[in-house]
């Protein structure tokens, strides 16, 4: 049995990521690093349905989600640029 669930993080981590043109830019793996490094960060959030989400969420906490994802995003930007030098 296949559930249809998704961490709701993930779903505004690749918005973002589309958004900046960084999806097309970055190379697959480093994406994907970049991805792993930034969620752990984040609290998860399930979702069943995100046009549900949508239509139900509150403005300001997403405001604060996408605030929360940013921040994290580049701190793992950070992180992944350090470590790649050693």
């Amino acid at each position: 049995m296949q559930l249809e669930i998704r961490n709701y993080y993930e779903v505004l981590l690749l918005e973002l990521l589309s958004d900046e043109g960084l999806l097309d830019e970055l190379p697959a793996d480093y994406l994907a690093d970049l991805c792993c490094v930034t969620l752990n960060q984040l609290p998860t959030r399930y979702i069943r349905h995100l046009v549900d989400t949508y239509f139900f969420e509150d403005y300001e906490e997403l405001q604060k989600m996408k605030t929360e994802i940013q921040q994290a995003l580049e701190k793992s930007r950070a992180f992944l640029k350090e470590n790649q030098k050693a």
